[in-house]
């Protein structure tokens, strides 16, 4: 056999090195196996019998205790590299899969022998990559090598899977649970541990925010327990609360005393790294309810994973519904833009010292950074969601969600069918346990001490089953009771009285917004807002408001006392127009009474005339133009108009004075012009 490998060999093989590759899959089988390690090793002989000196051969052996397929092998990597430039005659191997268990190394190491011609042993024989027969038993090999290796996972997984099953593979649990010495899971020893743990979820639902719940325990310096080393011992260490352990534990099932197992999907990727994604529910491997003592209950578990659904969707370019906030915006996370169909987000300002909320489009900016596609003022479509849903909330409507419970009634009998074979089932086990009892050999004191050990175990489960249901039972019954039906019809009538409460906080009437209200459209155009209401039975209407004012159209004069103090201006001085405006009961867009600077301010911004103007218009003349017609200087003018020979009317306050035309003025005065003009003719 030898010699028909030596035939293979040749000169050009015998001038380049002999690579030894030596692995073990795991360091375990390195310092347990040790028989394997020394076979490897020992191809170095097989090496030398081929014609390879011993400073020729070269050992490969920093890939000890990494599996086959790993593809982030150093070892490998360099045998690979060797053989791609030539430098490597052989390589020896003790089987295929010590040198790869995945098709694609030894593939690809296959194509590099073949174009370098490098010789391929294992323990089976020496194999010429470039003789088709050859390379097609050596393809076998590493095909059947990858198949074993997921034959053996399969295997190994299939273990798990049937222990998982059944509950009863041991797995890390999250603080607040531990195993006893039976290997059960129990609820954590320590009162302290426990103690905060319920305080944590009480927290969560009276907030209803993981971060609200973190903020908590930071404002009030709580402590909270993370497990010391490892997650299957009892030990904790005691620190601050992060959002990131908080929404970690919100999370986890176990606490609602479920065993999952498979919750997430690993993939491996091009790079060699592993990627692992979260798998919804319905493919979970293994899901079991009331595995073990719990925190919280399974209905409480699913009503935190809605909540922080809920929350998730307020982030991101949608901008869903998220949890309710202290600000005051009525509609946070319910607003929709009737232009672009986007979500609208709440912001605020200040306005007479308080929160006032506008309700912006940002899909646009965050895109494409345009303007935002719609400023909505909040104020006045709050106060008009109010106002519709105090007129929903009536006593008649409620009578239709009765009827709607009446539907919800028969429904929880079904419930309390599985319920009673929920019970059934247990007498069943208590009755089988008594019969095993009662069949063993009383002189066996140890196998009926056990077997009644087991009996009463099953009557005591049997009676937590029973009041159990006898709970649920009653919390149904109480629930839909007449005297529950009657508070929830006072409750109607004196809802508006409670909506309207200023001590009610704001997030409590956005959630009872959030109950009734799916979503809400606005439209901002022709000077007025459209509100397009869609209820969660389906049920839809429209509001229509008109835009409010900006705060410097609020404080504009009122159309009409701009009017009349046009016509007053038309006969009245400034100081007289305000006071018979005052009179007349009209104030300025401020709310104050006018006077002469008010009435000057609005002559100035909106163009009307002044009484001066007025005056002119009708051919009245200055001082210095009377002064002129008279041939006299304007001081004697004034003194004539003091005296009463020349006619004048004040125009302002300050004591100025229009002359009247001169066919208004006296006949002396009259005559002197007249004599003045003609002689400046001649």
């Amino acid at each position: 056999m030898m010699d028909s490998m030596s035939r293979k060999v040749t000169a050009s093989q015998l001038s380049r090195d002999a690579f030894v590759y030596v692995r073990q899959s795991t360091m375990r089988q390195v310092a347990e196996n040790q028989e394997s390690t020394r076979r490897q090793y020992a191809l170095r002989e097989r090496a030398t019998a081929l014609g390879w000196t011993p400073e020729q051969i070269a050992v490969v052996d920093c890939d000890l205790g990494l599996s086959g397929a790993e593809t982030d092998r150093e070892g490998f990597k360099t045998l690979v590299a060797e053989v791609g430039m030539g430098r490597v005659g052989i390589v020896l191997g003790l089987e295929v899969s010590r040198l790869a268990r995945n098709s694609t190394d030894w593939h690809r190491l296959l194509e590099i022998c073949a174009l370098t011609e490098t010789l391929i042993l294992d323990e089976d024989g020496l194999y010429n990559p470039t003789d088709y027969n050859d390379r097609l038993l050596l393809g076998l090999k590493g095909t059947m090598s990858e198949a074993e290796l997921h034959m053996l996972r399969a295997r190994l997984r299939g273990g798990l899977l049937a222990k998982a099953r059944r509950g009863e593979l041991r797995i890390g649990l999250p603080v607040g649970l531990v195993y006893d010495p039976l290997d059960r899971v129990v609820l954590h020893p320590d009162a302290q541990v426990r103690d905060t743990l319920h305080l944590f979820f009480r927290t969560f639902f009276r907030t209803g925010a993981a971060c609200a719940t973190v903020k908590y325990f930071s404002e009030n310096n709580l402590p909270f327990p993370a497990p010391a080393k490892s997650n299957m011992t009892a030990q904790v260490v005691w620190g601050r609360l992060s959002l990131s352990r908080a929404v970690h534990i919100l999370h986890n099932p176990r606490y609602a005393g479920a065993f999952v197992y498979g919750r997430r999907n690993s993939r491996k990727q091009p790079d060699g790294h592993y990627r692992t994604t979260r798998l919804p529910r319905d493919q979970w491997q293994v899901l079991l309810l009331d595995a073990h003592p719990r925190y919280i209950t399974w209905e409480d578990y699913e009503r935190i994973q809605e909540q922080l659904h809920s929350s998730a969707l307020a982030y991101g370019l949608e901008r869903r519904h998220g949890p309710p906030r202290e600000g005051p915006a009525l509609l946070q996370g319910l607003v929709l833009c009737g232009r672009c169909g986007a979500r609208m987000s709440p912001r605020y300002h200040r306005r007479g010292g308080q929160l006032v909320p506008d309700y912006l489009c940002f899909a646009r900016t965050l895109r494409y950074r345009d303007k935002p596609c719609q400023t909505i003022p909040g104020g006045g479509v709050d106060a008009a969601m109010g106002r519709l849903l105090v007129q929903t909330m009536t006593p008649m409507t409620l009578d239709l969600t009765l009827a709607v419970q009446a539907e919800l009634e028969a429904r929880l009998e079904q419930t309390d069918r599985l319920r009673g074979q929920q019970v059934e089932r247990a007498e069943h086990e208590v009755d089988h346990a008594r019969l095993r009892y009662m069949e063993v050999d009383p002189t066996n004191r140890l196998v009926a001490a056990s077997l009644e050990a087991d009996w009463n175990e099953k009557l005591r489960a049997l009676q937590e089953i029973r009041d159990r249901v006898e709970r649920e039972r009653a919390a149904d019954r109480s629930t839909f009771d007449e005297t529950a039906k009657e508070r929830i019809r006072a409750l109607a009538e004196n809802f508006p009285a409670v909506w309207n409460d200023p001590t009610v906080p704001h997030r409590e009437r956005k959630r009872i917004m959030a109950l009734l209200v799916t979503d809400v459209t606005l439209t901002k155009e022709d000077g007025q807002i459209t509100i397009g209401v869609r209820f969660r039975g389906g049920t839809t209407t429209t509001l229509c408001i008109p835009v409010p004012l900006n705060a410097w159209r609020k404080r504009q004069t009122h159309p009409k006392a701009l009017a009349r103090l046009e016509e007053l201006l038309a006969a009245h001085t400034d100081g007289q127009a305000a006071s018979k405006l005052n009179e007349e009961g009209f104030t300025t867009g401020a709310g104050a009474p006018f006077d002469v600077a008010a009435v000057r301010w609005l002559q100035h911004r909106w163009g009307i005339k002044s009484y001066r103007d007025h005056l002119r218009a009708a051919g009245y003349l200055s001082a210095t133009e009377m002064a002129a017609k008279l041939g006299i200087g304007m001081t004697q003018a004034c003194q004539w108009r003091r005296s009463g020979r020349l006619l004048a009317t004040p125009y302002n306050e300050r004591g100025y004075h229009l002359f009247h035309p001169i066919e208004q003025q006296p006949p002396s005065i009259q005559a002197r012009v007249s004599g003045l003009e003609a002689g400046s003719a001649d």
